[in-house]
């Protein structure tokens, strides 16, 4: 098995690009770009890294998830901000939106295509579509909380607004 780090480097520059998109929308001081930039790379290297050792995509985002929620945390008291401000534009490039997408495509397949009634092809496609989101989506949920349960309250800052 080779590992081809052209198109892994280009996947993880695209997530940190993607990630850095996220965190101008959501006003992040500029100073801090460059750090969710580098959070959102190495999330997106972390994950297709482990993408192309055959790993399932669920446990891949687990790792990622958890590898973005262990640095947001560090960089967070560093700098003294919310981890927020690292974690969430990191971690939404992860957001399954291909089996999502997939989820209603196979809905529309079935209720405007479906002919037979022993056809249970889009049936299985949309559930394992729909699973497939779910398990991706808690294993974001969980690999960016566990660092913060484990670390406890006083690593983390809270929002003075």
């Amino acid at each position: 098995m080779t590992l081809e780090l052209f198109p892994l480097l280009v996947n993880a520059f695209w997530s940190g690009l993607a990630a850095l998109g996220f965190g101008i929308l959501f006003k992040i001081p500029k100073r801090l770009m460059l750090t969710v930039f580098v959070l959102g790379f190495l999330a997106g290297f972390i994950k297709f890294y482990t993408l192309q050792l055959n790993w399932d995509i669920a446990i891949a985002t687990f790792l990622a998830a958890l590898s973005v929620g262990f640095l947001a945390v560090a960089f967070a008291k560093r700098v003294a901000k919310p981890t927020v401000v690292f974690m969430i534009p990191a971690i939404i490039p992860m957001i399954p939106g291909y089996f999502a997408y997939q989820v209603i495509l196979n809905i529309q397949k079935f209720i405007f295509l479906h002919q037979s009634s022993t056809d249970f092809t889009y049936l299985n496609q949309i559930f394992y579509n729909g699973f497939m989101t779910l398990i991706i989506l808690f294993a974001i949920s969980i690999g960016v909380s566990l660092p913060m349960l484990i670390l406890g309250k006083d690593m983390t800052k809270k929002l003075k607004e």
